[in-house]
């Protein structure tokens, strides 16, 4: 079973397209995009939610993993690979 991912972000944002691919690269073909460019109301409750103003702000599962360089150091650390697993 996978882990399911949640990728908050916005349009023509470059670290959400990084985000979107190092998942991709690491065979996540679920993911639930919310854009928070088009819809005010997410970006309220992604700012609730995270405490962070910035996209990508990202989910696997329950946990806020942060935005694009937190990913990547927990993919550099080899923690990525079990969370995305549900481990």
């Amino acid at each position: 079973m996978s882990a399911h991912v949640v990728l908050y972000h916005t349009a023509n944002c470059p670290y959400c397209v990084r985000a979107e691919r190092l998942l991709e690269a690491k065979g996540v073909t679920d993911i639930e995009r919310i854009r928070v460019d088009l819809d005010p109301e997410q970006r309220q409750i992604m700012m609730q939610r995270t405490g962070r103003r910035t996209v990508p702000q990202i989910y696997v599962d329950d946990t806020h993993v942060g935005g694009f360089d937190d990913l990547y150091a927990l993919d550099q650390a080899g923690r990525l690979d079990p969370m995305l697993k549900g481990a």
